[in-house]
């Protein structure tokens, strides 16, 4: 090998040694960005063949790859909406809340913006399934970007819910007179989420016998205005010697106690006609209405308890989101919704991902098409709310890479040093 060979062959180190010392201060310089996956330099020896003998030029191409399948430690964080994947797969998201392109990351550092979307440290929008009320996809066709829509919190609205059923828990006194009577009020709800109220009277008809009428609604707002019309009542209910419920009728028909069902009509509202179950308690048990003494001079009713699952507008309080993926949210009026759900979208080669940004990336024939899967189905690793996955960037390992990278371009350039004096001495023999 002639001395300019050497120079050739020492000038690819130092080219190469000098792209592994850029990838390690970018490594360092990411080390704690949320999702950055570090990158490696990875070396190749070239033999170049410089005439018909054996005379070769060793050289060496350096070339960097990154490691994007590789998972960061997952870290708690204090703000919910932060999401890290734990497994394979990647969140999809956009540059733009509609009509923008699709893009990759497991960058989950996502927050409200001012408008209410949901967006991470790198501006891209957080794209999911919107959910129809009974918590299904609305989109027809799941397998592609098409179906998702950045997810927007801000437009979330409180819906109501008419009262549907009605649990009862109280003990009626035993030691009431027969022909004695007692009021207790229960509130429900229409479909349009107005408040009524229902008085409800307790009747002792005969000695484990007691008959209980319910008064036609009225605003909860103003007693004096009737709202509705019930029907389905008086219900007479008897009892056990023990005190435990026995049974009910209905319009002279035996009906299960917990499973009763009456309605109200005509609303004044507009709202449409109610239809709701009561629930008295179990034949022959103690879960629901009782009849023991009240142990009082003047005996009432006691230990009431009214259970109705209907509620008006709720106003948003918070989001949840649950490993897989679904992002729930709250109203102050103890209504939950599922309206979201994050999809995760995985690769047959993640490292052959192209990188957009540090953690943001693009399909490529080498990555193979995306697959959109449910978090934890199959391949797709689960999201861990209030959680971000740090970088994969190892201080140690880029410290020990830096001090051989450094040692190989020193020793690199004294070959030059080396090869030029030389030079010089041949050079020198002339004169």
């Amino acid at each position: 090998m002639s001395i300019t060979s050497a120079m050739y062959s020492a000038t690819s180190g130092l080219t190469a040694q000098s792209k592994a010392l850029a990838s390690i201060s970018s490594n360092i310089a990411n080390s704690s960005t949320t999702g950055f996956k570090g990158t490696v330099t990875e070396f190749t020896s070239y033999i170049n063949k410089t005439t018909t003998v054996d005379e070769q030029v060793g050289g060496v191409i350096a070339s960097n790859t990154r490691n994007v399948s590789r998972q960061g430690e997952i870290q708690s964080s204090a703000t919910s909406t932060n999401l890290a994947v734990n497994g394979d797969g990647f969140f999809v998201v956009s540059n733009e809340t509609t009509d923008g392109g699709t893009y990759f990351t497991r960058n989950g550092s996502f927050s409200t913006d001012s408008n209410g979307y949901l967006v991470n440290s790198e501006d891209y929008y957080l794209e999911g399934w919107k959910l129809a009320d009974d918590g299904t996809v609305s989109a027809s066709n799941k397998t592609s970007t098409d179906s998702l829509e950045a997810i927007n919190l801000s437009s979330i609205k409180g819906t109501p819910k008419a009262t549907s059923t009605l649990g009862l828990e109280a003990n009626l006194p035993s030691d009431a007179d027969t022909g004695d009577s007692f009021t207790t009020d229960i509130e429900m709800f229409d479909a349009l989420g107005n408040s009524h109220s229902v008085t409800m009277t307790w009747s002792k008809t005969a000695d484990n016998t007691w008959s209980v009428d319910a008064s036609n609604p009225v605003s909860s707002d103003d007693s004096t205005t009737t709202t509705g019309t019930i029907s389905g009542f008086p219900i007479t209910i008897s009892f056990n010697s023990d005190g435990s419920l026995a049974s009910a009728t209905q319009n002279g028909t035996t009906v299960d106690p917990s499973a009763i069902s009456y309605s109200v009509s005509g609303w004044t509202t507009g709202a449409s006609d109610s239809t709701v179950t009561l629930d008295l308690g179990t034949a022959n048990g103690t879960d629901g209405l009782t009849q023991y003494a009240s142990g009082e001079d003047t005996p009432a009713i006691g230990d009431w308890t009214a259970t109705q699952n209907g509620y008006e507008p709720g106003t948003l309080t918070g989001t949840t989101i649950d490993s897989s993926g679904i992002v729930r949210a709250t109203f102050d009026n103890g209504e939950t919704r599922a309206i979201y759900q994050i999809p995760i979208a995985t690769f047959a080669n993640a490292d052959g991902l192209d990188s957009e940004s540090g953690s943001t990336f693009t399909q490529t024939y080498e990555s193979g098409n995306y697959q959109l899967r449910t978090a934890g189905d199959g391949k797709a690793g689960d999201i861990e709310a209030s959680s971000l996955e740090s970088s994969t960037v190892e201080m140690t390992d880029e410290f020990s890479r830096m001090i051989v990278a450094q040692q190989a371009y020193s020793a690199a350039s004294k070959v030059m040093t080396t090869a030029q004096d030389m030079l010089d001495t041949l050079i020198s023999m002339k004169r």
